[in-house]
C-alpha cells in the first residue's frame, strides 16, 4: 500500500457526498480549478476517491460531487463493469496514489444495463458488456419494483464485490484491514442525487 497521508474511507465519502449536496441544491463551489491549481498537478497527483461509472455522457463525477482538477480518479466503462483493466487502474489509485475510498457508481436509465436486461445478442464488443452485467440482472429478475432499477443497483454491488474478491493483493487486503473501502451507489439522473446501495 501507498505511503501516503491521503483522506480515510470515510472522511473522503463525506466529502463526495458534501459536494454532491451542493450539486443538488444548486450552490456548488467549483472547487481546485484554478491555474495554480493546474500548474500544482503536473508534478503528481493525489486524489482522494477512485469513481468506478459509466461512459454514458450524462454521468460526470466531477461535477455531480462538486470536485475539481486532482481531486478525483475517474474510470469510465460503459456499465460500469470491472474487468483486468479496470481493476489495475484501481489498485494504481489505492497502491500508488494512497486513495481510501473506491465508489462503484451505476445510474438510473443506464442502457448497458438496459441491453443486458433485454438479453440480445449483438454479435458486436457490446455483447462482452451484456456478459458481464447479466449475472447482476439475473440475480433481481424475480424481485419487486422496477427490474432495470434494481439491475443498475445489483449491478454496482456486483462490481464492488468482483473488485474485492479479484484484486487479492491491493483492494482485498486493504478492505479486510479496514482502510479501504468499495462502496456501491446509485447515481439519479432525475434530481441529481448520488445514494448509496445497501
Amino acid at each position: 500500500m501507498a505511503d501516503i497521508d491521503n483522506l480515510s474511507a470515510e472522511d473522503a465519502l463525506n466529502r463526495l457526498m458534501d459536494g454532491n449536496a451542493r450539486y443538488i441544491s444548486g450552490e456548488l463551489e467549483h472547487p481546485n480549478t484554478s491555474i495554480a491549481r493546474r500548474d500544482s498537478l503536473a508534478s503528481g497527483q493525489a486524489p482522494f476517491a477512485v469513481i468506478v461509472t459509466c461512459a454514458d455522457s450524462r454521468v460526470v463525477p466531477e461535477l455531480m460531487f462538486d470536485q475539481g482538477l486532482g481531486d478525483l480518479f475517474v474510470i469510465r466503462v460503459a456499465g460500469n463493469i470491472v474487468d483486468d483493466a479496470v481493476i489495475g487502474s484501481i489498485e494504481y489509485a489505492v497502491a500508488h496514489l494512497g486513495v481510501n475510498l473506491v465508489m462503484m457508481l451505476g445510474h438510473q436509465s443506464c442502457g448497458a444495463v438496459g441491453a443486458a436486461v433485454a438479453g440480445q445478442p449483438t454479435g458486436d464488443f457490446i455483447d462482452a458488456l451484456i456478459a458481464a452485467i447479466a449475472p447482476a440482472v439475473d440475480a433481481v429478475r424475480d424481485s419487486d419494483g422496477d427490474l432495470l432499477d434494481n439491475a443498475i443497483r445489483a449491478n454496482a454491488q456486483q462490481s464492488s464485490s468482483q473488485l474485492t474478491e479479484r484484486s487479492t493483493t491491493v483492494v482485498g487486503p486493504g478492505v479486510a484491514a479496514g482502510k479501504v473501502n468499495v462502496v456501491p451507489a446509485y447515481y439519479a439522473l432525475s434530481d441529481g442525487s448520488v445514494s448509496l446501495v445497501d
